[in-house]
């Protein structure tokens, strides 16, 4: 019997899967609840949680990140994904066991759950393909090529975290804006060095900015992410709880 747990911030939404769910023999659904600390009490007695993402794909990622940090031992299934890439590795860098887009049907989800309860991950062969295409990206790799250097050999998402170099933001404030690990940040700075040759952030920014990777106008027209500015007091309840990602 595989135990689960559902986390949806509408609280009809999850009697709702809560009752499905209770309709397959080999699942026992403990509760639910609409957030981390309603459900800390009882994370211990599942497996599974499932979590619906259907409350933005970044508050679904600060979520999980919660789960696996507060409760390692649970498997996390996200329910209701976008069908985007982006939205996939975000939940790739967060831990998740597996994932089901918001518009696969039912059988898809109970898929997920049996599998990340046995330790598997479901990929279809096009999901399969942009996770090995993502890895690679990961590790520094640009096509068929490790060894590529110079300024168009970063690939998109460690100009992604170069530009917000550029704005000033330190590792962790990249992390929190970007939606990634901290660690996956340090390893794209590490490899950014390498490409351009340089051993610090302020050369980086340099020798990109005379390669012409952007100019003096607005960094958000190529990509880049503008520099946060979030006050505490506004963040959400949930975001407070749970702080941010390590």
């Amino acid at each position: 019997m595989i135990r689960v747990f559902i986390i949806e911030e509408v609280r009809t939404i999850c009697e709702i899967i809560e009752t499905v769910l209770r309709s397959e023999p080999d699942l026992e659904v403990v509760g639910g609840a609409t957030g981390l600390e309603e459900a800390l009490a009882r994370l211990n007695r599942c497996e599974v949680a499932v979590v619906n993402a259907a409350m933005t794909t970044d508050s679904s990622v600060r979520l999980v990140r919660g789960l696996r940090r507060l409760a390692p031992h649970v498997k996390v299934v996200v329910m209701g994904l976008a069908r985007s890439q982006r939205a996939m590795q975000q939940c790739v860098e967060a831990g998740v066991a597996g994932y089901v887009w918001q518009d696969s049907p039912l059988d898809e989800l109970l898929k997920s759950i049996r599998a990340a309860a046995r330790n598997e991950t479901l990929a279809a062969p096009p999901l399969a393909a942009t996770l090995v295409s993502y890895v690679a990206e990961m590790v520094g790799l640009d096509g068929d090529d490790a060894d590529r250097c110079g300024p168009q050999s970063l690939t998109r998402r460690e100009r992604e975290v170069l530009g917000l170099v550029h704005q000033g933001l330190t590792n962790q404030e990249i992390a929190g804006t970007l939606v990634i690990e901290l660690g996956t940040v340090k390893n794209h700075m590490h490899n950014i060095l390498r490409k351009l040759k340089v051993n610090s952030r302020r050369d980086a920014v340099h020798v990109s900015r005379l390669a012409g990777l952007w100019g003096s106008g607005d960094l958000a027209e190529r990509g880049i992410p503008r520099r946060p500015d979030i006050r505490p007091e506004r963040a959400p309840l949930f975001s407070r709880a749970v702080g941010t990602a390590n």
